[in-house]
């Protein structure tokens, strides 16, 4: 439509010639073929590589980890490879190898002139996964993976045997920097070791692979895969204890569900484990399950190792067959008021792995975190429901002891959400909310906020700085308890903390209930020195020990006030830290010895404008969300132990260290 319009004869407009059609588009809209830009190579990968491994944070950096013990354990699956060789070296150097197959190193059909090893290096969308000869099942399907490493690794060298000759090819920053040389014959066998250090121009300032997570992966895999052996070394030296390790798991996630329930407690003692394959529907299904009484529990689930951190088509299928599966056996025995029973009262308290291979699976994204193969619906919910059915029909007592343990928590969802129905204003009556809070005027609790400060000068600027429909405040005095190192005595004595539960509403550790939480978001302003990160962080240690659904379901932020204003006549600019002041002085401003500097000492001395502008409100303000990544919780929970325990002097070098004073 965009075009004919341009023209008004545009019924006729095949007759205008080429060269007055481009005059005409350039003269409208100054945009023609000049003006696109070919990208060659794997350059779209380091000119975007948001696209292929997701962003370029911590995150990210572990994503090209991924992408090539990925290829190692596709020759594992395949049946070439039973053991894989990791090494974490110095300068954030990696090295993976297997005793698979080896990368083909001979020339390629359509390019004589280049090995096949130079193609899959260099070259998006090239590699053995298009071929199901190849490869039945893999987690590499979009050809991308080792050639986008290669794009975003200053260096990699990679080493093939095949047919006892020795080959190596180096590389750097998608392009091949050497011949394929053959090294000639060698005793070891068949196999590929890969030995990268990614680009620090890529990636953010201070990144560097990080043991646990790596460690993480590894026992990962390894549960995964039945029978395989993987091989760890802390290779780094300079003050980093050396750490050498196997991991193998010849039950594999059945060993899995047997160490996590050794840490649980369990409402019934029977596991649901197994694995089965469809010829028919073309994939396996290995699962392990159990139920628990905690509330951290969430049931893992993988596509040909992949882990799909944001489920997807076969962990839709698994939950659904399990609930059709638990409530069909409840009508057969005939069990009274199981029709209630609904999926979350399930899987709130059901812990364990669900695991596929198929062959050419969907994902949403290159970085595989959905699953959205239509295939993996009915493989995983035919095999889960056959399984299913028959284990609760060799289990009698312990699935009528389940059955009515989620009869109970669906009659208690029920009535909660009753009273959550209730009008807002009659619920607050009920409620006694603290003193000092100055609470929103909106009934419901969506878009509301509150902003929880320190003190009551900045409370007062805050008040006056809020917007009263949708903001509340809650100032409390100084330094509130510490709960990593307190009792619960002190805790439940303690009246500060009282009054953040009280105006909360929401309950705190197993008493926690999301439908009571009265604000959608939770904002932590303090100062922006050391004393405000110190209180920002036995907040946050608060919330994790008492309220950690707080922070998985996205509620917790960090409010983001100015150090400083720099102000020259009419202009006026507010600076998060000293580098966002020296850049605005030399953008903003010609003569520096007329602009006038000042450094608020805390959100006190913030004139409630001033705070309204730069920290409260919606539309100009900057918030950081809270939130846990995908490392195990073992590794939090330890983490601010150690930071926030007794040893005071451990965690304010922390925060000197560490915290972002914006």
């Amino acid at each position: 439509m965009t075009y004919l319009t341009q023209f008004p004869n545009h019924k006729n407009h095949r007759a205008l010639s080429k060269k007055k059609i481009k005059k005409t588009i350039k003269k409208v809209n100054s945009y023609t073929a000049e003006d696109i830009t070919i990208l060659e190579g794997l350059e779209p990968v380091r000119k975007r590589p948001g696209m292929y491994i997701g962003g370029i944070d911590t995150k990210a950096l572990h994503h090209l980890f991924n992408e090539i013990i990925d290829n190692s354990i596709d020759e594992v699956i395949a049946g070439f490879a039973d053991t894989i060789d990791v090494t974490l070296n110095p300068d954030n150097e990696i090295i993976i190898s297997d005793n698979g197959r080896g990368i083909p190193v001979d020339p390629h059909p359509k390019l004589p002139n280049k090995s096949a090893l130079e193609i899959i290096l260099t070259t998006l969308h090239a590699g053995g996964k298009f071929d199901t000869n190849s490869y039945k099942t893999s987690g590499g399907l979009h050809g991308v993976g080792i050639s986008v490493v290669n794009a975003l690794s200053e260096s990699m060298c990679v080493e093939v045997t095949r047919e006892k000759q020795k080959y190596t090819q180096e590389f750097s920053r998608g392009y091949a920097t050497s011949e394929l040389i053959l090294h000639g014959k060698t005793s070891n066998n068949n196999g590929t070791k890969v030995t990268f250090s990614p680009d620090k121009d890529i990636f953010e300032e201070g990144i560097y692979f990080d043991k646990e997570t790596l460690k993480d992966i590894i026992k990962t895999k390894s549960y995964l895969v039945r029978g395989l052996k993987i091989n760890w070394l802390d290779n780094r030296g300079n003050g980093y204890e050396k750490e050498k390790l196997q991991y193998y798991y010849p039950n594999g996630i059945s060993d899995y569900i047997t160490e996590v329930s050794a840490s649980k407690e369990l409402l019934i003692t029977s596991k649901f484990i197994g694995k089965s394959s469809s010829k028919e529907l073309e994939g396996i299904v290995e699962w392990a399950v159990i139920w628990t009484s905690g509330n951290k529990n969430n049931i893992k689930s993988y596509c040909n190792t992949i882990p799909t951190v944001n489920g997807g088509t076969h962990e839709n299928a698994f939950k659904n067959a399990i609930l059709k599966s638990l409530k069909k056996y409840a009508d057969m025995v005939g069990v009274k008021n199981s029709k209630i029973i609904n999926l979350d009262d399930i899987m709130s308290y059901t812990d364990g792995i669900i695991s596929i291979f198929i062959s050419e699976p969907e994902f949403q994204g290159q970085t595989k975190e959905r699953l959205s193969s239509k295939s993996a619906t009915a493989l995983t919910n035919t095999i889960i429901s056959d399984n299913f059915d028959h284990w609760l029909s060799a289990n009698p007592d312990q699935s009528n002891k389940l059955i009515d343990f989620f009869i109970n928590i669906a009659n208690s969802r029920i009535s909660m959400k009753q009273e959550k129905d209730l009008n807002r204003k009659s619920v607050l009556r009920k409620l006694r909310l603290p003193g000092k809070l100055a609470d929103c005027l909106n009934e419901k609790s969506d878009g509301t906020e509150i902003f929880i400060v320190e003190g009551d000068s900045a409370g007062g600027s805050a008040k006056q700085a809020r917007d009263k429909k949708y903001q509340a405040v809650l100032p409390l005095r100084g330094k509130i308890l510490n709960v990593a190192s307190s009792s619960a005595q002190k805790y439940f004595q303690n009246q500060q903390l009282k009054d953040l539960v009280q105006a909360l509403g929401c309950g705190t550790s197993d008493n926690y209930d999301e439908s009571r939480l009265r604000y959608e978001k939770v904002i932590i302003m303090t100062d922006a020195d050391v004393d405000g990160a110190h209180i920002a962080a036995l907040m946050i240690t608060f919330f994790f020990k008492e309220m950690i659904q707080l922070i998985e379901n996205k509620h917790l932020y960090m409010a983001v006030p100015p150090l400083y204003k720099l102000s020259n006549k009419n202009k006026i600019f507010y600076a998060n830290d000293d580098d966002d002041k020296d850049k605005i002085l030399k953008k903003e401003f010609k003569n520096l010895n007329n602009v006038d500097i000042s450094r608020f000492k805390g959100l006190g001395e913030m004139l409630p404008n001033q705070l309204r502008e730069t920290t409260m409100n919606k539309e100009s303000r900057k918030l950081l969300q809270i939130t846990i990544e995908n490392s195990p919780m073992e590794y939090y929970e330890t983490f601010i132990d150690q930071i926030m325990g007794s040893k005071a002097e451990a965690r304010f070098k922390f925060i000197q260290e560490n915290a972002n004073f914006y």
